[in-house]
């Protein structure tokens, strides 16, 4: 009933995934990515009777994780329909129903070496796809032990998909999601964009925005970071400081500072839920918020003092721009600015990959490519008269990446390639170690986000 075979990892070639349809001859082909798969008693089993209840084209399942004689609990989660990136872990095993996936093998029509189960996957979703009820199906019971090989931190696979040395992969990862899109009616348009609101009149040029909660260890650091920028005549910033009730010396921290300096703005929260989003939205409805709204996280710093100008002169046009169609100098060139940064220690060592540069995002497809992605890069930077129609979602995981999504949507983003952000890792970093149902929660919650741009996409919410 079932055919089996052995793919070394989900990047593999389209040449691949033809050879295994061709070979399959029973009613259901299982796909494994790991060797040395044990099953539950009647597994396999259950598998195929969910597969025939549902008529999904694949299903796959939560299993166990075998590190040496440890055994833990791998759950997985549902797919959706912004479920797009091309890590979406469904586990090591995939159970295809035959004919289906000789049907969709025969509509390859380009020869990826890497995308090749990343097209198989992501044609499966598709509307005019083969019928059945769930396209991917889920089963939420732990059918199988698979020896887990990546026995990293969450902090350190969290870079793993803009590593300099994956680029290749990346991008053909991003030639089969923008086929993708094209196919389903979510592909966007180079250069198709809405006109930015007008300025208003600011207090500032730029506000340097560092929204924090019991981040005593570090957030000295990264005020002085922030009130060491050096502008040139006649721009113009201040640092907001948001603490969202910190209980750890954080705030005794920030009013020391603030004593000292008095472009430096100190907002203490009320007692109700904010998060990160909701600490950026009262700092960018301000008053005393400038045209530019400039991230910095409580624990990380600046590269230099030129950080801020850098981002002032991408806005408004004072370095080459990739957008012919420059606008004035009231009205900026982009309604946001993803700047680069390196991972660093606390001391200030570069860990590796080193540099992140984000050099999948490009000025004719970034905002297709954006729905692949986990992120956006960092640091980011927003023209305030477009951030306070948009706003931030009151979250605490994923608020940066959801106003990206929609800028990207009906704006142009612009890109600075030097250095000029320290992202620093430790132990307190929020994604730093981070257990499997923290990890499913986060990814979930992105896969959501991309859902709902995706089918704001495919209405037509564009201009």
């Amino acid at each position: 009933m079932i055919d089996t075979f052995y793919l070394p990892g989900r990047v593999c070639s389209t040449k691949a995934i033809k050879e295994i349809a061709q070979k399959a001859t029973k009613p259901y082909t299982m796909i494994s990515l790991k060797p040395d798969i044990e099953w539950v008693y009647l597994g396999q089993e259950r598998m195929v009777q969910v597969m025939e209840m549902t008529g999904a084209t694949m299903v796959y399942a939560d299993h166990f994780a075998k590190i040496g004689e440890t055994v833990t609990q791998a759950p997985v989660i549902d797919y959706q329909i912004g479920a797009l990136r091309d890590d979406f872990d469904f586990g090591a095993v995939l159970l295809w129903n035959t004919k289906k996936l000789k049907a969709l093998v025969a509509e390859m029509d380009t020869e990826y070496e890497f995308a090749g189960l990343y097209d198989l996957r992501l044609r499966a979703t598709e509307p005019n796809g083969q019928p059945g009820g769930e396209p991917l199906a889920h089963i939420p019971e732990y059918l199988y032990y698979e020896v887990e090989t990546d026995t990293r931190k969450s902090g350190e696979k969290l870079f793993d998909y803009v590593d300099p040395r994956n680029r290749a992969v990346q991008v053909e990862m991003e030639q089969c999601v923008t086929a993708h899109l094209k196919r389903i009616g979510a592909y966007l348009t180079p250069g198709a964009y809405k006109e930015l609101p007008k300025a208003e009149e600011y207090p500032v040029t730029a506000s340097v925005i560092i929204p924090c909660k019991n981040r005593a260890r570090t957030i000295a650091d990264a005020i002085h970071s922030a009130l060491s920028q050096k502008v040139r005549a006649p721009y113009s910033f201040n640092v907001i400081v948001v603490d969202d009730n910190s209980t750890d010396g954080t705030i005794e921290k920030i009013s020391e500072i603030s004593r000292q300096h008095s472009d430096l703005i100190y907002i203490a929260q009320d007692k109700t839920w904010h998060a990160i989003g909701g600490n950026w939205n009262v700092a960018i409805h301000d008053p005393r918020c400038g045209k530019y709204a400039i991230q910095l996280d409580s624990d990380d710093t600046y590269f230099d003092e030129t950080t801020v100008q850098k981002f002032i002169d991408a806005f408004e046009g004072n370095q080459q721009s990739a957008i012919s169609n420059q606008q004035s100098a009231a009205t900026p060139l982009f309604g946001m600015v993803i700047g680069t940064y390196q991972l660093t220690n606390m001391a200030g060592e570069t860990l590796p990959p080193g540099v992140i540069d984000h050099r999948e995002w490009t000025d004719d497809n970034g905002r297709n490519n954006a729905l692949r992605i986990n992120g956006l890069g960092a640091p980011r930077g927003f023209y305030v008269p477009l951030l306070r129609t948009i706003n931030y979602p009151t979250t605490k995981y994923g608020e940066d990446y959801a106003v990206g999504l929609r800028i990207s949507r009906d704006y142009p983003i612009g890109r600075i390639y030097d250095v000029v952000y320290n992202c620093r890792r430790w132990e307190d970093n929020s994604d730093a170690n981070c257990d499997i149902v923290s990890m499913n929660r986060n990814n979930w919650y992105k896969d959501r986000l991309r859902s709902f741009e995706l089918i704001a996409r495919i209405r037509g919410l564009v201009d």
